[in-house]
């Protein structure tokens, strides 16, 4: 099951500004292996529903319908960069 973590917001070239939301991914391991649910690899996603890529040092890549390639957004925001 996937839980919104949290949103962080990002800015393309032009200015524009891109909410993009992280998705945690729990799951749960065998009793053999641990207790509990462990942290996955997180989702993201924006506001919009747009897949979104992180390439890290603080950038994304944004799947925008009409944009062949994505749109390459940067967040300042302390966890990503």
């Amino acid at each position: 099951m996937t839980q919104h973590e949290r949103t962080v917001m990002a800015f393309d070239d032009q200015g524009r500004e891109y909410m993009i939301d992280i998705f945690a991914n729990p799951r749960e391991l065998s009793e053999m292996q641990h207790e509990g649910a462990v942290q996955g690899t997180p989702t993201f996603r924006t506001h919009d529903g747009h897949d979104v890529t992180y390439l890290g040092n603080g950038e994304f890549m944004v799947m925008v319908p009409g944009e062949e390639g994505g749109v390459t957004v940067r967040t300042d925001d302390s966890e990503f960069v």
